[in-house]
C-alpha cells in the first residue's frame, strides 16, 4: 500500500496515516463518573447545575462515541518553530502497526459456499476511481452490484479495496467504508445477527444515565436533528389538550424523555388551572434481550433515572405528574395494548418518535389502526425521510443499498463540521521526569524561556510567557 501511495498522489492525498489499521480494533469509550448532588433547581433532567452557569457550549459536557482526540498528526516525538517570539510544541503520541498483512475471510453462506476470500492488491483498481470525491458512494455502489451479480471474484478486490481504504476514525468517506464493508460482510456470510449481539453487549457494558446525559446533551448542544420534532410535536399536543384538566402521554420514542421538560414547562404556566399529566414511555427491546438503545438492563437503569429526574423536575414546576415505563420485548406489532391503562377521563395523546420504521410495511398501517382505537385526541409521529429496507437481491437490493447509503452520508456529512475528528491514538502525557529534564536543559540558557505542559499532552515551549 506504501508503494501504491508513493505513485498515486491522489490516492495519497485522500487516506489517513496508518491508523485506519484502527478498524480492527475494538473502539474504547471513555465515561467519565462522578457524583452528582440532588438539586431542587435544575431545569432539564439531562442538566446539572453547572449546566446553567452560562448558555456558552463550553458548560455542556462533552461526549463523543470515542474519547475525544487532541494530538498533533504524527507518530512520533515533535518539534515545531514559530517565529516572532512563538514558540514550538512537542508530543507524544502512541505509534499503531504500520503492516498490512493479507487477510483471508471464509464465506459461509449459500450465495459464497466454503469459498475463501484472499485479500490480494488489486493496484489497478485504484487508479480507476478518483478519491478526491464522494469515492465511498463509487466504490461501495460498485461492491452491491458484484454481490447482486455473483461476481464473487470482483467482490473480492473491491473489499480488498474498502478494508484498506475505510476507518471509523477518518473522513466521511473513510467511515462510510468502514462501516458499510462490516455490514456488506455480515450479510454475505449471514452472522449480522451474532455481529449485533456482540455490539450490543460492549454498548451493554458502557451504557449508564451519566454517558447518555453527556451524550444527549452534546447532540442537542450541534444538531436539531431530534429537537426539531419535540418542537413541533409539542405544540400539537398542547394544542389537543387546551382545557382538559386530566392528559395522558403514551410516548414510544428512542430519545430518552427529552421532549418532554419543556412541554412540563408550558403545562405548569398555561392560562388556566395546571392540569395533572401522566406519561407512559414504551422501550422497545427485540428478541433475545438485545435492546435497540443499548442493552436492556443498562437501558432500565437509565430509565429509572430519567423517572426520577422527570418527578423532581413536574414537583418543580407545580404539575401533578405520574411517570411509568413499559419494557415491550419484540415487535411493538405484539405490544398489548390493555397494560398502557388508558381511562376515559384523561385526554391521550400518542406521540412516536423513530419507530415506526422498525416496524414491517404490512403491519404498520395496523399497528396505526390499532392506536386509533384509543381514541386519541392526537397521535404524533416524526421520522427520518429514509426507506432502509434491503431488498433480497438484484436490483432492489442495489437499490435499498443506495437508499442506505445515502441517508448514512446524510447523517454524516449533519455532523461532521460539529464534532472533533475522532482516533485511535490516545494522547500520551510526558512523565514528570521528561519535564524535569527539559526545564534543566531551558535552565542553561537565559532568563525568558520556559516551559508550560498542555492541558490535554504535550509541552509548550515559551520565550517570556
Amino acid at each position: 500500500l506504501v508503494s501504491l501511495q508513493s505513485s498515486d498522489q491522489s490516492l495519497n492525498s485522500s487516506r489517513t496515516s496508518s491508523s485506519s489499521r484502527s478498524s480492527k480494533q475494538n473502539h474504547r469509550y471513555h465515561h467519565h463518573h462522578q457524583e452528582e448532588e440532588d438539586n431542587e433547581e435544575c431545569f432539564n433532567v439531562f442538566m446539572d447545575e453547572e449546566d446553567f452557569s452560562s448558555s456558552s457550549s463550553r458548560n455542556y459536557y462533552p461526549y463523543y462515541p470515542y474519547q475525544q482526540q487532541n494530538q498533533p498528526h504524527t507518530h512520533s516525538s515533535s518539534v515545531g518553530g514559530g517565529g516572532g517570539g512563538g514558540g514550538g510544541v512537542a508530543a507524544v503520541t502512541t505509534p499503531t502497526n504500520t503492516s498490512t498483512p493479507t487477510t483471508t475471510h471464509a464465506f459461509e453462506s449459500s450465495d459464497y459456499s466454503t469459498a475463501a476470500f484472499s485479500f490480494s492488491s488489486p493496484a489497478r483498481d485504484l487508479n480507476n476511481f478518483d478519491f478526491s470525491g464522494k469515492w465511498a458512494t463509487d466504490v461501495l455502489l460498485e461492491t452491491a452490484t458484484a454481490i447482486a451479480d455473483r461476481n464473487s471474484g470482483r467482490v473480492q478486490q473491491l473489499m480488498w479495496m474498502l478494508n484498506e481504504l475505510g476507518s471509523p476514525y477518518g473522513d466521511i468517506d473513510q467511515k462510510l467504508s468502514s462501516y458499510f464493508l462490516q455490514a456488506l460482510f455480515s450479510r454475505m456470510t449471514d452472522s449480522g445477527e451474532r455481529c449485533y449481539r456482540t455490539l450490543s453487549s460492549v454498548s451493554e457494558k458502557t451504557c449508564s444515565f451519566e454517558s447518555t446525559r453527556k451524550m444527549v446533551l452534546k447532540f442537542q448542544e450541534v444538531s436539531p436533528w431530534t429537537t426539531f420534532g419535540h418542537v413541533a410535536c409539542n405544540g400539537a399536543i398542547m394544542e389537543a389538550f387546551e382545557g382538559e384538566s386530566k392528559l395522558h402521554i403514551i410516548d414510544i420514542s428512542n430519545t430518552y424523555c427529552t421532549q418532554w421538560p419543556t412541554l412540563l414547562e408550558a403545562l405548569a404556566t398555561r392560562s388556566d388551572d395546571t392540569p395533572s399529566l401522566r406519561l407512559t414511555t414504551i422501550v422497545t427491546t427485540k428478541n433475545g434481550g438485545v435492546s435497540t438503545s443499548g442493552g436492556g438492563a443498562a437501558v432500565q437503569k437509565v430509565m429509572k433515572e430519567i423517572g426520577k429526574r422527570m418527578e423532581k423536575f413536574a414537583r418543580l414546576m407545580g404539575v401533578p405528574f405520574k411517570f411509568n415505563v413499559i419494557h415491550h420485548t419484540g415487535d411493538l406489532y405484539d405490544l398489548d395494548l390493555s397494560n398502557l391503562d388508558v381511562k376515559d377521563d384523561e385526554a391521550l395523546a400518542i406521540n412516536c418518535v423513530g419507530t415506526l420504521h422498525s416496524i414491517m410495511d404490512t403491519r404498520r398501517d395496523i399497528v396505526i389502526s390499532s392506536f386509533r382505537r384509543l381514541q386519541p385526541r392526537v397521535i404524533t409521529v416524526v421520522e427520518e425521510e429514509a426507506d432502509l429496507d434491503i431488498g433480497v437481491d438484484g436490483v432492489d437490493f442495489i437499490k435499498g443499498f443506495h437508499e442506505c447509503l445515502r441517508w448514512f452520508r446524510v447523517y454524516f456529512e449533519a455532523l461532521d463540521e460539529s464534532f472533533n475528528r475522532t482516533s485511535n491514538e490516545n494522547p500520551v502525557g510526558l512523565s514528570d521526569e521528561v519535564c524535569d529534564d527539559v526545564r534543566a536543559l531551558l535552565r542553561r540558557y537565559k532568563d525568558g524561556w520556559s516551559m508550560t505542559q498542555c492541558p490535554d499532552a504535550g509541552i509548550f515551549l515559551s520565550w517570556k510567557d
